[in-house]
């Protein structure tokens, strides 16, 4: 007999338009296959992306019909519905490529998962369109710009900074207040509703020059009230839903619960990883052309002095990388529980998913740091591939969403069933 948990995750009647993958036998392990294949293309290109301040549109294409911005999507919509272990594996094979493209590349195609999870069925068939192919950034912090209640939803105006992974994108993703209330909610405007800002790439930040985190400005934009959610539930999901959500509803897998801050932060902590294996490869590469200055003369692989710098980073890498996947794991196993017997997936669960993300970042960018100091100045000069992995790393570092300190106090306040202070919690 199916559980009351399993009936809740029965898909609703799916009459209706669905639409066919473009490849609907592809594996997760081609998916990550190909990602590891596009790696060193992605690398040859880093000079021109960074100035750029995204990847080029022959990559694009190529990302698209690798099936990336498919990945997290539903079957129903055109996707391969793979789960966020899958997804991150292949994200940092092309992170390790380059770090900034691997930002706008995942920060373009994870949003997909949230809109499968918390928007209603009229406004996924409108978002995901007749094929399928949608790409959309979240600028998740905020509240920016204003919002008025008008006749069949709102109108929406502003300007929303670091749009990551806007420039090739169908839609952005944005937070706001509504005018007159202390709610904030969650909407979706189409491209042509938003003029991407010429404010990224070149010199403009220090570091993630390539990851498309141009601003967005909108002037206006009516969006209709079901492509509007609650903050509450298309972000942070902190409250239980033993009804589930329209995700889980509609297409019967328990990923769609939406629990996104896992999820949200294995976006960033995805691209520091493959910054820590792409300093390893390039030191790797200079240890073995190199030789030591002083005698006797040797390859720079055989001398303690660059390889204790190069075996600690190797096992910062390591242990990030597998921090990642279980994270990864973590989440789809919360999510099948809750399905299987109605256990909670709770904002702590969330919180300490979150926290080990954090962790599993400052390890890859200690292990960055170590490569960078032990490839001596001349990795510091402009245009060497280090240099780059270290200022896309300190990038990361002053995200507000990986600061450990004062994310661990929140955490232990959730704990001790206090208030968060943060995100409403």
């Amino acid at each position: 007999m199916m559980s009351d948990a399993g009936r809740r995750i029965r898909p609703q009647d799916r009459a209706g338009r669905g639409i066919a993958a473009p490849e609907p036998g592809l594996t997760p392990a081609e998916l990550i296959a190909r990602a590891a294949a596009l790696r060193e293309r992605v690398r040859a290109e880093q000079d021109a992306s960074e100035a750029r301040g995204c990847h080029s549109p022959e990559l694009q294409e190529a990302f698209i019909r690798a099936g990336f911005f498919r990945a997290l999507q539903p079957r129903r919509f055109g996707g391969y519905e793979f789960d966020y272990t899958t997804f991150y594996k292949a994200m940092l094979e092309i992170s390790r490529g380059d770090p900034a493209v691997g930002w706008c590349l995942i920060l373009g195609a994870t949003h997909s998962a949230q809109v499968a999870s918390h928007w209603p069925e009229q406004a996924q068939i409108e978002l995901f369109g007749a094929d399928g192919h949608f790409i959309a950034p979240h600028r998740a912090q905020g509240p920016a710009g204003t919002c008025r209640r008008v006749d069949g939803g709102y109108r929406v105006e502003g300007v929303w900074n670091y749009a990551s992974g806007v420039p090739y994108s169908t839609h952005f993703i944005g937070n706001v207040m509504v005018e007159g209330t202390d709610e904030q909610v969650v909407f979706i405007v189409p491209r042509g509703g938003y003029e991407i800002l010429g404010d990224w790439g070149g010199d403009a930040t220090l570091g993630m020059r390539a990851s498309g985190s141009n601003s967005v400005r909108i002037e206006g934009a009516f969006v209709p009230a079901h492509w509007v959610v609650p903050m509450g539930r298309g972000l942070w999901s902190a409250d239980d839903v033993p009804g589930g959500t329209y995700g889980t509803r509609l297409h019967g897998n328990p990923m769609y619960l939406g629990r996104m801050m896992g999820p949200y932060h294995a976006s960033l902590v995805t691209t520091v990883i493959g910054a820590a294996r792409a300093a390893l490869d390039e030191l790797d590469e200079i240890a073995r052309a190199r030789k030591t200055r002083f005698p006797p003369i040797v390859p720079w692989y055989q001398d303690v002095n660059i390889q204790r710098p190069f075996g600690q980073a190797l096992l910062l890498a390591d242990t990030a990388e597998a921090t990642l996947v279980k994270a990864c794991e973590m989440y789809m196993d919360y999510c099948r529980r809750w399905a299987a017997d109605g256990t909670p997936f709770s904002a702590e669960d969330s919180l300490r998913l979150w926290g080990v993300l954090i962790t599993a970042g400052g390890m890859a960018c200690d292990a960055v740091e170590l490569l960078f100091r032990a490839a001596s100045s001349a990795a510091a000069k402009k245009g060497q591939r280090i240099e780059r992995y270290w200022r896309d790393c300190a990038m990361y570092r002053g995200h507000s969403s990986a600061q450990s300190a004062t994310f661990a106090t929140g955490v232990a306040r959730v704990h001790f069933g206090l208030p968060m202070g943060m995100y409403g919690i």
